[in-house]
C-alpha cells in the first residue's frame, strides 16, 4: 500500500468519522424549527435515530480513547489515564434515570399522540425531562477533563446538544399533539380547573412549561426503585461524587502506577483520611500526588537543607532514595500507611522545628512544595 492510499483511507476514515455528527445536528436544528414554524421537515425520526445512535458510539469510542480506565477511584491508575466518570457500585442511580430518559424520547419521537394513553403520555414526557437532568449533570462532570482547545472534544457537547434538541421537538410535538386532539374530540369539561388546565397547555405548548410539572411524580418513583435496590437515597450524589478526577469529584486517588515517589507520598494518599489528612493535589516530577502536612513539611526540610548544607543533603538524599522507594512499596494497606504516619511524626515535629528555627518564613515554604508542575 502506497503512502498516498494510506492518506487518501486515513482522510476517508477521519470525514466519515467527523462529518455526520454536525450534518445532523444541522438537520436536527432544521427540522426543530420547522416543527414550531409549519415548515416541511426532513425525516425527524430517521435523522433523530442516527443522531442517538451514531452519536452514541462516537461518544463512547472517543470517551474509551481519551479518559477510560475501568478504575474506581481508590485503584491506581496510570498517569494518562482517569478514573471512573461514574461510581460502579452506584452505576445504577444514574443509569436507571437515562434509561428512562431514552424511552421516553423514542416514545415522542415515533409515537403520534392518539397511540399512548394519557399516564404513558406523561410518563415519556417527564422521563425525557429527568434523562436530561441527568445528561446535564454528565456534560459537568466531565468539564473537568475536557479540553476546548481540542477540536475532538467538541464532539461530548455536540451530543449533548443533539439530545436537548430532540428532546425540544419531542416534547413541543407531543403537547401540540395533544392539545389538538382535546379540541377536535370537543371534550366537554365538567370541572372548571380541567377546563383551565387545557387553556394551560394549549398556550404553552409552544414552550414546553407544563411539562416541568411532571417530574417531581416520576423522580419519587425512581428513588423509591433505587432505594429498593439498595443505592441509597442519596445513590445519584454518590454516583457522580464518589469518583477521582472529575468536576463533581470528592475523592482522591492513589499514585499513578508509574509514579516511584517516595514512602511519604505513599502514606498520604494511602491512608485514613481522618489520620493522614490529604490537603490537596500537587506536582512531583510531572506526575500528580496527594500531599499532606508531613510530606509537605518534609520536602520544606529537604528544601532548606539543600539551600544551607548541599553536602550533606547529598547522603542524605542517597540514603532516602536507597531506601525510601523499597519501603513504599511495602505500604500495601491503610493501615500500614497510618503505622508510617505516626512512626514519622517525630521527625515531622524535628523538620518544622528546623524550619522554624532557620527559614524567615517558613510557612510559606511548606506551603508551596509541590505546587509547580514541572515539566
Amino acid at each position: 500500500m502506497t503512502e498516498l492510499q494510506m492518506q487518501l483511507k486515513a482522510f476517508l476514515l477521519w470525514t466519515l468519522l467527523l462529518v455526520p455528527p454536525f450534518a445532523l445536528t444541522a438537520l436536527n436544528l432544521w427540522n426543530l424549527f420547522a416543527e414550531c414554524s409549519g415548515r416541511r421537515k426532513l425525516a425527524p425520526r430517521l435523522f433523530a435515530g442516527l443522531s442517538m445512535g451514531i452519536g452514541a458510539a462516537e461518544y463512547f469510542l472517543l470517551f474509551c480513547a481519551w479518559f477510560y480506565s475501568g478504575k474506581d477511584y481508590d485503584e491506581a491508575t496510570y498517569a494518562f489515564q482517569t478514573h471512573n466518570l461514574i461510581d460502579s457500585a452506584h452505576a445504577l442511580s444514574f443509569w436507571l434515570p437515562v434509561l428512562v430518559g431514552i424511552v421516553g424520547l423514542v416514545l415522542l419521537l415515533w409515537c403520534r399522540p392518539e397511540q399512548l394513553s394519557p399516564l404513558v403520555s406523561a410518563g415519556a414526557v417527564a422521563g425525557v425531562l429527568v434523562g436530561n437532568i441527568m445528561q446535564i449533570l454528565l456534560a459537568v462532570q466531565i468539564a473537568g477533563q475536557v479540553d476546548l482547545h481540542r477540536f475532538l472534544d467538541w464532539y461530548f457537547y455536540l451530543y449533548h446538544g443533539n439530545l436537548l434538541l430532540l428532546s425540544a421537538m419531542g416534547i413541543r410535538r407531543h403537547i401540540a399533539g395533544q392539545t389538538r386532539l382535546l379540541r377536535e374530540r370537543q371534550t366537554v369539561y365538567r370541572q372548571r380547573w380541567l377546563l383551565r388546565l387545557y387553556q394551560f397547555l394549549e398556550k404553552t405548548s409552544h414552550f414546553r412549561l407544563a411539562a416541568f410539572l411532571l417530574v417531581l411524580p416520576l423522580a419519587a418513583v425512581l428513588e423509591i426503585v433505587l432505594i429498593l435496590c439498595g443505592q441509597g437515597a442519596d445513590g445519584t450524589v454518590q454516583a457522580f461524587t464518589q469518583t477521582a478526577d472529575w468536576t463533581f469529584s470528592q475523592q482522591l486517588p492513589p499514585p499513578p502506577l508509574e509514579y516511584e515517589g517516595h514512602y511519604l507520598c505513599t502514606v498520604a494518599a494511602g491512608g485514613h483520611r481522618k489520620l493522614v489528612r490529604p490537603l490537596r493535589l500537587g506536582y512531583r516530577r510531572g506526575a500528580v500526588i496527594v500531599v499532606n502536612r508531613q510530606l509537605a513539611v518534609a520536602n520544606a526540610f529537604e528544601e532548606l537543607l539543600q539551600e544551607r548544607l548541599p553536602r550533606l543533603h547529598r547522603l542524605v538524599r542517597h540514603f532516602y532514595d536507597n531506601h525510601g522507594y523499597p519501603l513504599s512499596q511495602k505500604i500495601t494497606t491503610p493501615f500500614r500507611a497510618d503505622l508510617v504516619y505516626l512512626l514519622m511524626k517525630p521527625l515531622e515535629w524535628l523538620f518544622a522545628a528546623v524550619l522554624y528555627l532557620f527559614d524567615p518564613a517558613p510557612e510559606c515554604r511548606i506551603a508551596r512544595q509541590y505546587t509547580v508542575q514541572k515539566k
